[in-house]
């Protein structure tokens, strides 16, 4: 095996190309290395670890999250609540259809969150989600935007964004529903 000028991103797109196929169990540096075509010693050289990968993964996956919001909030045209929807149907689109880098990015414990890469990345994303908030916001404090991110936030987590609800909720509002009665307070 040999290593590829960019082993580091090689090795990243490994671990999530992993995730996507089989979740976190599926993803180890011995397959990282395997998949990324190189040694299994070869990611020492780029992570302290494991955790070093799945870090570096989550600051990837917040990058692509914070991509998906930005494209979805601007195919929504420039209504504010149409914005402010496409926002989080983005966010609700990203769930679904990556739930391992989801689980990664939000929930795994062995993500170092001081990490320096992960942190902007993270804030950009949130940064998206607050704009869009921005317009119905009646106080001076973030009330809504926490309110909006725990919602959109719960729907994901809940899986309530993919293409079937989960049982026993096969009832559930639209989301769009119930940010309506949001916004109107």
């Amino acid at each position: 095996m040999s290593e590829t000028p960019n082993l580091r991103d090689a090795l990243i797109q490994a671990g999530m190309d992993l995730l996507a196929e089989g979740g976190t169990a599926a993803l180890t540096l011995r397959q990282a290395a395997m998949r990324a075509g190189v040694s299994h010693a070869a990611p020492a050289h780029h992570f302290n670890g494991l955790p070093g990968l799945l870090t570096a993964i989550a600051a990837r996956a917040f990058q692509t999250f914070a991509d998906t919001l930005h494209t979805a909030r601007d195919a929504a045209g420039q209504d504010p609540r149409a914005r402010l929807l496409g926002t989080c149907q983005g966010y609700l689109t990203f769930a679904a259809h990556h739930a391992g880098l989801f689980h990664l990015m939000f929930v795994a414990c062995e993500v170092d969150r001081s990490d320096p890469a992960l942190a902007p990345a993270a804030l950009r994303s949130y940064q998206i989600l607050s704009e869009a908030c921005r317009p119905f916001a009646t106080h001076a404090d973030d009330r809504l935007e926490v309110a909006v991110w725990s919602l959109v936030h719960g729907y994901a987590s809940l899986g309530f964004g993919g293409p079937t609800p989960p049982n026993p909720m096969r009832h559930a509002p639209q989301f769009a529903e119930i940010l309506d009665e949001l916004l109107r307070g």
